[in-house]
């Protein structure tokens, strides 16, 4: 058993430093890094709620970067290990295949969990200096008002700022971004080319998304056909939720998420990963190199 978790993470750490080297890692954190920084200057020319401006922006670059990043990445993994015939060396090892998907996955986890740590760390440090300086005009602004209304105001601001909800939030986004790279590993597996793999993930994102409209459709709508009802009830059997991860806007709302629905959330998000790896493992391991 220890032989092949060393093996799992001697792949795992290969997959990471390929990924790494990648332009399109760079290109994307990039993208996501410059729209954080600007997300201050962008709020600023707002003319309410700034600082909800601020995470807004910061929380979505965040979320949509991460997300591509997991479906490019590892839509190339196992095309690419095909046509450089690295794959034939690897598996001549005493190497199963399910080890050699584990590590493909696990390499992916480890470039996007450093990602999310490099955007976190920017967006939490923008968010508290725009929330430093929003409350620094607030107290210049409420002087003259009564300590009850300015007290108020002060714990508006805190509450918009960085707190306990906007931690959890960046987890979920890291759980979706999980989910979307065991799905992309899950369509590489019988894929023969990225460009497929990355073209079917384009739709499975979009579906995703929407599947709660499909669900209460399918809940409500009785009327409609019995050829329509079965294919929404395929989406919301095959589809995970993805529209679930996304807690932005109830944060930014003024929302709290409870330890409880964060435990749900991500049990959810455990389950859908553990059963896209179980399907492309299956689906590879039959597969003829």
């Amino acid at each position: 058993m220890s032989a092949s978790f060393d093996r799992i993470g001697a792949i795992a750490r290969t997959t990471f430093i390929e990924l790494a080297r990648l332009r399109v890692f760079y290109v994307l954190v990039l993208f996501a890094l410059v729209l954080i920084i600007s997300s201050s200057f962008i709020a600023r020319i707002s003319f309410q709620q700034e600082l909800q401006v601020t995470r807004d922006i910061a929380l979505g670059a965040i979320n949509f970067f991460l997300s591509m990043l997991a479906i490019v990445a590892t839509a190339q993994l196992l095309p690419r290990d095909l046509e450089d015939r690295v794959i034939y060396s690897v598996l001549a090892k005493p190497v199963r295949r399910f080890e050699y998907m584990m590590g493909k996955f696990f390499g992916v986890l480890g470039l996007l969990t450093i990602s999310l740590i490099a955007m976190s760390v920017l967006c939490l440090a923008v968010i508290h200096l725009r929330e430093g300086s929003a409350v620094r005009e607030t107290m210049q602004q409420m002087t003259q008002s009564p300590p009850e209304e300015l007290e108020r105001a002060l714990t508006e601001l805190h509450q918009a700022g960085v707190n306990q909800d906007l931690v959890f939030a960046l987890l979920l986004t890291l759980t979706k971004a999980a989910v979307l790279a065991s799905a992309t590993l899950c369509i590489s597996s019988f894929a023969t080319s990225n460009i497929f793999t990355i073209s079917a993930m384009a739709m499975f994102y979009l579906v995703g998304h929407l599947e709660a409209v499909a669900r209460d459709y399918w809940l409500h709508q009785h009327s409609a056909g019995w050829l329509i009802r079965a294919f929404l009830a395929l989406v919301i059997i095959f589809f995970p939720d993805l529209q679930a991860f996304n807690l932005s806007d109830q944060i930014i709302a003024g929302a709290s998420l409870s330890s409880l629905a964060l435990t749900k959330l991500l049990g959810l998000g455990a389950v859908y990963i553990v059963g896209y790896l179980v399907i492309g493992i299956a689906i590879f391991a039959q597969r003829e190199l």
